[in-house]
C-alpha cells in the first residue's frame, strides 16, 4: 500500500504509432516506472491493478467498501499522512470496477480537481456507476478548505443523483473544519502494519526470503514509521540491489544495502561534501548523479556543459595532460566505470541522495540547473534510455523544489525545436511527468488550459499539447482533455486539423465523452453565433455515422444534428447525411437514424428539400437496389414531415419564418 506522490513515466523502445494522422513519438510501455523505481501516481486501469496486487488494507477498508457500494454514495476518508490514504481511495474505486470490461458502456474513472479554478471550462456530468476520487489532502487552512467544501458539496450532490460513486480523501488536522453532516459518510483509516506492505511487495518481485529476515531492530523501526511511499521504495531498492548483480547473491546482503540506502544515505553525502569543496569536483558530482549510467566520455561532456553555464573558468595555463586524469577524479570521488565504459556511483542510491543535496541545499543554483539540462540533453553520445532518465532525474527535483515553472519552461524551449510536423518526445515526457504529479498535476493542467486559451503557440508547443491531452490528461482527467483539446482545434492551419482528429477520436471512444462534446459544441455555436462555424465544422464531423460509440447514442445524435441542421444547408450536410444512409444500407439495425436525421429538421421546408436533394444524388445510379430501398424509407419520412408541417401550419396559421426559409 503506497500513498503515491511521484510520477508515472513509459519505456523508451523506438517510435510507437499511435493510429492514424501524424505520428507522434511517445515513451512507451507501463513497465518503465518500475524498472527505474519511479512510483506511478495515474489511475489508469494497468496502474490500479499493478497497485491492487501490492495493496494491503488498513483497518477501516472494509467498513468503507461496504458504504461505497451503494449506488449514488460518498465516502470521505480520514487518515494520517503517510497511511496510504490516496492508494486506499483509489483501490476502494478500483474493487468496484471488477466487471467493467464487460459492461456495454464503459464507467468513468476520473480525479475530480477540488476547486474550480482547476476545472477550467469542463462540466461535471456523472452517470450511473461512474467512479470519482476527488482528494483534498493537500489542502490547508480553513479558508481554502472552506472553499473545498463547496465544491465536494455540488459533487456529492451530482453523484448521488446520477447513482456513481465517489471517495474523498479529506485533509489532516482539519477535523475543527469538517461540516456536520459529513460525519456519517466520515470512515477512519488506520496505517497497515510495515512489515505488512514490505513482504507484499517482496513477494510480488520473487524474492527469495524468510519472514524472520525482517525480524530486527532497525527494520522495526522503518516498518513502524516511515511512511507507505517510503517503504515501497525500501522494498524497491531490495529489488534493485539483487537486480544489479552488484551487492551479493542472498537476500541479507539486499535488505542491508537497502537499509543503508534510506538510512545513511544522506549524512554519507553532507559529510563528503564537507570534504569536496572546488566547482569543478562539486559539478562532477551533480553531473553523475543525473547522467549517471551514461557513457563516461558522454558524462565527461556534460560536465564541462555544466561548468560553463555556472560560469566556471579553467586554468587556461595549464594543458590536457597537466590535469589530474579522469580516472582518478572519478575515484576520488567514488565514481566507478563498469566494464561498458557507464558510470555510476559504488554505493546503492548514492545517485538519488546527490541529486536531493544540490536542489535541496543550493537554491540559487537551481536556475543554472535548468539551463544546463536544457543543452545537455541533445549530447549526441546519448542514447534515448540516457535521455529518459536526465529528464526524469531533473523533473523529480524540480517538483520535489516546488519548481514546476522550470519544467514548462523545458516544455516550451524543447518544443519549439521541433522540425516540421514532429512534436518533441522530451517535451512530451516532460508534461506527462508534471501533469502526473500528485501535488503540481493541478499546476500543470491549469497551465495547459491558459496556454490554449491564449493568443500566440508555436506549432510545436501546440503539437506537445494535443499529445499530452491523449497520452497522460484524458486517461484520468477527460472532460479537461477535451476542453484543451477543442481549444487547440479552433485554431487555423495543419495543428488545428490535427487537435480536432485528437478531439474527435477521444469523444468518440465513450459515450459520456461524446456527449459532453456534443453538448459542449451546440453551446458554443449557440454563444458565438457571429463565429460558429469552426464548432459547426467539428460537430457535423463528430455526428457522422464513423464517430459513433458503439452502440450509437440516439438521443445525443439527435441533439448534434439537431444543431447541425438549424444553420442554413451548406456543403458540410452532404457527407453527413450520405454517411447514415450508407451505414443503413449496409446495416439494417441503423435504419433508426433516417427517422431520428429528418426529426431534427423540426419540419423546416428548406432543409427537407435539402435532404431530398442529397438522398437522389446518393441513390443514384438505380444499380444499387439496397440504396433505392434506404432511400425510399429516407424520403417517406421526409414526405411525412412535410405533412405533419403543413397540417400543423392550417390548423395554427403560419409561423414564423426561420432563418434559413428567409
Amino acid at each position: 500500500m503506497t500513498e503515491q506522490d511521484h510520477v508515472t513515466v513509459n519505456d523508451p523502445r523506438g517510435p510507437v504509432y499511435n493510429g492514424g494522422g501524424h505520428q507522434y513519438v511517445f515513451y512507451g510501455g507501463p513497465d518503465w516506472m518500475i524498472r527505474k523505481g519511479v512510483v506511478p501516481l495515474r489511475i489508469v486501469r494497468e496502474d490500479r491493478v499493478r497497485l491492487a496486487d501490492r495493496f494491503v488494507r488498513p483497518r477501516g477498508y472494509r467498513a468503507a467498501a461496504e458504504h461505497l457500494a451503494k449506488p449514488g454514495s460518498v465516502v470521505l476518508l480520514e487518515a494520517e499522512p503517510g497511511s496510504g490514504r490516496r492508494a486506499a481511495a483509489i483501490m476502494l474505486l478500483h474493487e468496484l470496477g471488477e466487471h467493467e470490461d464487460t459492461a456495454q458502456e464503459p464507467v468513468r474513472f476520473d480525479e475530480l480537481p477540488p476547486t474550480d479554478k482547476d476545472r477550467g471550462e469542463a462540466p461535471f456530468s456523472p452517470a450511473a456507476g461512474d467512479r470519482y476520487l476527488l482528494d483534498l489532502s493537500g489542502i490547508s487552512g480553513d479558508e481554502s478548505y472552506a472553499e473545498a467544501q463547496h465544491r465536494l458539496a455540488v459533487y456529492r450532490s451530482q453523484v448521488q443523483e446520477a447513482d456513481a460513486h465517489m471517495v474523498v480523501v479529506l485533509p489532516s488536522g482539519m477535523g475543527h473544519a469538517h461540516a456536520p453532516d459529513l460525519e456519517p459518510h466520515t470512515v477512519k483509516l488506520v496505517r497497515p502494519r510495515g512489515v505488512a506492505v514490505v513482504t507484499r511487495y517482496l513477494r510480488m518481485d520473487l524474492m527469495p526470503f524468510r519472514s524472520e529476515d525482517l525480524r530486527n531492530t532497525d527494520l522495526q523501526h522503518l516498518f513502524d514509521r516511515s511512511p507507505m511511499r517510503e517503504l515501497a521504495r525500501f522494498a524497491g531498492l531490495v529489488r534493485t540491489a539483487r537486480d544489479s548483480g552488484r551487492f551479493g547473491t542472498d537476500f541479507a546482503g539486499w535488505l542491508d544495502q537497502a537499509m543503508h540506502a534510506v538510512t545513511n544515505r544522506a549524512d554519507e553525502v553532507r559529510k563528503q561534501m564537507a570534504t569536496v569543496r572546488t566547482t569543478a569536483d562539486r559539478a562532477l558530482l551533480i553531473t553523475t548523479a543525473v547522467f549517471e549510467e551514461a557513457l563516461a566520455d558522454t558524462v565527461y561532456e556534460a560536465w564541462h556543459v555544466l561548468m560553463r553555464t555556472v560560469g566556471y573558468k579553467e586554468d587556461k595555463q595549464a594543458t590536457e595532460l597537466e590535469r589530474t586524469d579522469f580516472g582518478a577524479t572519478l575515484h576520488a570521488l567514488g565514481i566507478e566505470r563498469d566494464l561498458n565504459g557507464q558510470l555510476r556511483f559504488k554505493r546503492l542510491a548514492y545517485a538519488d541522495a546527490v541529486r536531493s543535496y544540490f536542489w535541496t541545499n543550493f537554491p540559487g543554483a537551481r536556475g543554472y540547473l535548468r539551463d544546463w539540462i536544457e543543452q545537455a540533453v541533445s549530447l549526441p553520445g546519448l542514447t534515448p534510455d540516457d535521455r529518459m532518465n536526465v529528464v526524469v532525474h531533473f523533473c523529480e527535483r524540480a517538483l520535489a523544489a516546488s519548481r514546476p515553472d522550470h519544467l514548462f519552461e523545458l516544455v516550451s524551449s524543447w518544443a519549439g525545436r521541433a522540425a516540421g510536423a514532429s512534436c518533441d518526445p522530451l517535451a512530451v515526457l516532460v508534461l506527462e511527468l508534471g501533469l502526473s504529479h500528485e501535488t503540481f498535476g493541478r499546476w500543470f493542467r491549469r497551465r495547459m488550459y491558459d496556454c490554449v486559451r491564449s493568443g500566440p503557440l508555436s506549432d510545436g508547443l501546440a503539437r506537445v499539447l494535443i499529445a499530452a491531452c491523449v497520452q497522460s490528461l484524458a486517461p484520468t482527467h477527460a472532460d479537461q482533455a477535451i476542453v484543451r483539446l477543442h481549444h487547440l482545434a479552433l485554431r487555423k492551419g495543419e495543428v488545428g486539423l490535427e487537435a480536432g482528429e485528437a478531439l474527435l477520436s477521444l469523444a468518440s471512444r465513450a459515450p459520456g465523452h461524446y456527449r459532453l462534446l456534443i453538448d459542449r459544441l451546440r453551446n458554443r455555436m449557440h454563444q458565438e453565433s457571429h463565429a460558429a462555424e469552426p464548432h459547426l465544422r467539428l460537430l457535423t464531423e463528430l455526428t457522422m455515422s464513423g464517430r459513433s460509440p458503439e452502440p450509437p447514442s440516439w438521443p445525443d445524435l439527435c441533439l448534434g444534428w439537431e444543431a447541425v441542421f438549424s444553420q442554413p444547408p451548406t456543403a458540410l450536410w452532404n457527407p453527413l447525411v450520405r454517411s447514415w444512409l450508407h451505414v443503413a444500407a449496409t446495416d439494417r439495425t441503423r435504419e433508426m437514424a433516417l427517422g431520428l436525421m429528418v426529426r431534427a429538421t423540426h419540419g423546416r421546408t428548406t432543409a427537407l428539400h435539402r435532404l431530398y436533394v442529397i438522398a437522389c444524388d446518393w441513390a443514384s445510379p438505380a444499380s444499387h437496389p439496397s440504396r433505392a430501398a434506404v432511400a425510399a424509407l429516407f424520403w417517406q419520412h421526409i414526405d411525412d414531415a412535410q405533412y405533419s408541417r403543413t397540417e400543423g401550419t392550417q390548423r395554427a396559421g403560419a409561423g414564423p419564418r426561420t432563418m434559413e426559409e428567409a
